[in-house]
Order: structure tokens, then sequence, then C-alpha cells
């Protein structure tokens, strides 16, 4: 890439065929649609297909004239993209200002030899910065990668490390995540969206209706912990599918000096590149099954990564692994000799909290569903009153649990350069900041807290969630310790001595 005026460039002409992708839900509802109708097609799914035709005619023709309008070019230190048919704008982004890179490809991308280009960057005045290519020649991709990645300093760059490569080992972890459960229950929802669109009355289908007669003409007691070991067995196949088409070919390096560089994905492909700029900090995820089987994954908090699905997707440095893994991972992201995570002890938050915790597991979860029970039983049958006792009790033991759990993940701590905060328990997560990042402090109080002496802090900073917080710790050690952690953002606000005017 000359740093001389570039000539403009237009996205590659296979794009026009990433449109014919928009006939295959069409086409694989009508597949369903027959099987479940003994290949009889309602009316509605005919009409339904007829306007998908007539929709996709359409888009397809403003894709080409979309395409033929757009065009895109690398100057000395610009990235500009001019598109439009009615209203033609011309987008500019300093190259300085582009902070990640990210290129993906999906099924059909990939059969085509294409990829689409999202450069983030760093927001203005008008909001979030992302320009978004669809879609470029895959070395088109790489070479613009690299050039909007590319700096003007001297002298080449040193080469780091490799952070982590995936390892087959790791697929134990995959049961032990969301997919499990959640993702059964996205694939039946969305079936049953589906078929319902094109007229199919699930709950009418012979084979579905037998199937429901017959389950509930057995024994429960064996039928329902069967039913539950099956959606078990089906969501272990699907959270390891998951996590082979997520992870295939992972790997996260530091390519140069200044760049992290995370590559995934089998299916759909991902490439995400990070400045060192924009890195401002990282995230070890432990959610509680994955805590239970000894795992971790870790994310980046880094700026000009999206919107906050976007950047919860594209920030991802380690699947699910070992937590010794994680810790080596985030400690090579973060470039220091000592690792937080693990040379910080953190400050225990007051019992007020844990109380907090307890009183609110009680009240929402122990007494409405224990209330409901005692009224049905009082009015249908007395089998329920004994339901509603079992059901106090368990839940009560749960709650008490989980909130001791709960309480001992909360902490917060101060480790050179980096500011830690952890909370959670269904979805624990530690983070350690940036202290320079961080831009602004937010204190908050309800009426309850104000009375057990707590409140939560919030640090405000331009990257990943973009405000991390300290969840109920002491009142009365906020301030000071929002002072240490980022000076020179409060002492404007502090009362002074009588008389004390501020510096300046």
């Amino acid at each position: 890439m000359t740093t001389t005026a570039a000539a403009w460039r237009r996205p590659d002409a296979r794009t026009l065929l990433v449109h014919c992708g928009w006939l295959a839900p069409p086409l694989a509802s009508l597949a369903l649609t027959a099987l479940a109708t003994g290949g009889a097609i309602p009316v509605g799914a005919l009409i339904t297909l007829a306007a998908l035709a007539v929709s996709f005619a359409v888009v397809t023709a403003v894709g080409l004239l979309s395409w033929s309008r757009t065009g895109y070019q690398v100057t000395a230190d610009a990235f500009v993209v001019r598109s439009g048919v009615l209203s033609r704008s011309v987008r500019t982004v300093p190259l300085h200002r582009v902070r990640s890179v990210d290129l993906t490809a999906t099924p059909l991308h990939r059969l085509l030899g294409l990829a689409v280009v999202r450069a983030g960057a760093s927001a203005s005045g008008e909001g979030r910065g992302e320009i978004v290519l669809n879609s470029v020649a895959a070395p088109e991709a790489h070479r613009l990668r690299a050039a909007l990645l590319a700096r003007a300093e001297a002298g080449a760059a040193a080469h780091d490390p490799v952070l982590s490569r995936v390892d087959w080992r790791w697929l134990r972890y995959a049961p032990l995540t969301f997919w499990v459960v959640g993702g059964v229950g996205v694939v039946v929802g969305t079936v049953y969206r589906v078929l319902d669109g094109f007229g199919v009355e699930l709950w009418r289908v012979g084979f579905v209706r037998d199937a429901f007669t017959e389950f509930g003409h057995s024994m429960l007691w064996l039928t329902v912990p069967g039913a539950l070991l099956a959606v078990l067995a089906l969501g272990s196949i699907g959270a390891l599918a998951m996590y082979v088409e997520n992870w295939w070919g992972y790997s996260a390096t530091w390519t140069d000096e200044r760049t992290l560089t995370v590559r995934r994905g089998l299916l759909t492909t991902r490439s995400v590149s990070i400045e060192r700029a924009r890195l401002r900090g990282v995230a070890l995820r432990e959610p509680l099954l994955l805590r239970a089987g000894g795992g971790a994954s870790a994310a980046a908090v880094a700026g000009g990564l999206g919107d906050s699905e976007e950047t919860r997707a594209r920030s991802a440095l380690l699947p699910p692994a070992p937590r010794e893994e994680a810790l080596r991972v985030t400690a090579g992201a973060l470039r220091t000799a000592e690792h937080p995570f693990t040379a910080a002890r953190l400050t225990p938050h007051p019992r007020a909290a844990l109380r907090r915790r307890l009183t609110r597991g009680l009240l929402f979860a122990v007494a409405p569903a224990t209330a409901a029970l005692l009224a049905l039983g009082l009015l249908l049958t007395p089998v329920l009153l004994t339901v509603a006792w079992i059901y106090a009790l368990v839940a009560a033991a749960t709650v008490w649990l989980l909130a001791r759990d709960a309480y001992r993940s909360l902490g917060h701590a101060l480790h050179g350069a980096h500011f830690l905060v952890r909370a959670g328990t269904f979805s624990r997560e530690t983070v350690a900041l940036e202290r320079d990042a961080i831009i602004a402090w937010t204190f908050v109080s309800s009426p309850f807290g104000r009375r057990n002496g707590l409140l939560t802090l919030t640090a405000a900073v331009g990257a990943g969630e973009h405000g991390y917080h300290v969840r109920d710790m002491a009142a009365d050690q906020a301030v000071a310790f929002a002072s240490v952690a980022a000076p020179g953002i409060l002492e404007e606000f502090l009362e002074r001595p009588a008389g004390q005017r501020p510096v300046g």
C-alpha cells in the first residue's frame, strides 16, 4: 500500500451472489412445511413464499445499485468510503483513530472467497465510529487490515509470542456453558416460529400429538427425569458443536508491538485485531458451572469494538478453558510481569452486603412461590400445603448458598497501574482495568443501602462496557478509594476547610 493518493476501489462483484443466501431460509422453511404436512403445502405458505421471492428480487436490485455506487480508498493518513444511492455520503476516518479491524466470513462468504471488513474507530462527537465493507476478496481484506493498522513509526516491530492456541482437551468445558439448556430452547423456539409463520400448527401434527399423549400416560417419575436427561444430552451435543464452530483454529497472538489479534471460527471465520493503545484491561469470566469445573474464559476491555453486543463477541480472548490458561492469557494481554489477579488481595465488602442478598433472595424467590402454593393448597388440595413447606425449605437453603457465594465474590483492590473489581455468582467476572482509563466516578446509594452504610461505585471508561461497578462497598471508604484509584477527578468536588480556595 502506497502512502500517496490511492486509487478508488470497489467491493468485489461476487458480493452480489451473497444475496442468494437469502433464499436459504424460505427454501428450508418450505422443506420443513412439506415434511410436516406430508407434502401438502398450505396456500398461506405459497403466498408467503411468493412475497419473499418478490422481496428478494427487490433487495437484489437495490444491492446491485448500491454496489455500483460504493467505493473506498486508503490514503496516507485516512480511510475513505463513499456510498449511497439517492443520498451520497463520504466518510473519512483518520488512520490514527482506527482501533480495531474485524474480518468475518460466513460459509457463503468463504465459498465465494470473500470477507466482511469492520473497521472500528474511536467515537467522534457524533457517536460510535465504524465502517463496514461487505464484501471484499479475502486477500484484499487481509491487505486492507494491514494497511489500516499500519503506523508510521520507523523500525520493524519485534516478534511477540503466541498467547494461546486451541487445545481440544478444552472441549470438556463446553457442557458447562449456557448452551447446554439455552441452546435447546433456541433451536426449539426457532423451529416453532418458522413453522408457525407458514401456517403449520405444531401441536396438531400427528406424531407430536401422539408423543405428548404417550408421555402423559406414562409413569411421570420415569418419563420426566428421562426427558431432562434427553434435553441435557442434546444440549451437550449442541454445546460441543457450538464450541467447535466458534473456536476452530483459535489463536491469540501479538502480531507486533501494537496489535493483539484473535483468530477463530470454522464455518464463520473471525479475525479481530485490537490496537494496544485501546486495550484498557482484561476480564476473567467464571460462570457458576464453569467455575465448579475449574474453568474460566477471558475477554479484552477495549474501545472501538462496536456496540455492546458486538463488543461482547469481538472482545473474546479465550474460550472456556482451564483457569490457569485464562490467567496466563490475561497476563499476556496486560503485558505485565506480575499478574494482578493472582498478586492482589481483594478487599472484602461489609457483612451488610450479605444480608442484602439474603433478603432479596427470600423476598423475590422464596416468599412469592410459597405464598402461591399455600393459597392453592387452601383452595384446591391439601397436597399443595406439603409442597409449599418443602419448597420453602429447599428454596431458602439454595438462596442462602447462592447469597454466600455472591457475597464472597464481591471485592475490589488496587494493584500497580490496575484497578480490580469482582462480582457475580451465576456469572462471576473479575476485571483488571488500567487506572488511567477511568474518566469519571458515579456514586449510587438506595435508601436501604444508606441505612446499611453501602453504596455502588461505578468507574466510567471509554472501553468495554463503559462502566464497571463496585457493588455494595462501604460508603465511608468509597470517596477515599476513588481519589486514590484515579487522582484528579474528585478533588475539586471534595469539601475544603473554610476560606481555602482551589488551586489554579
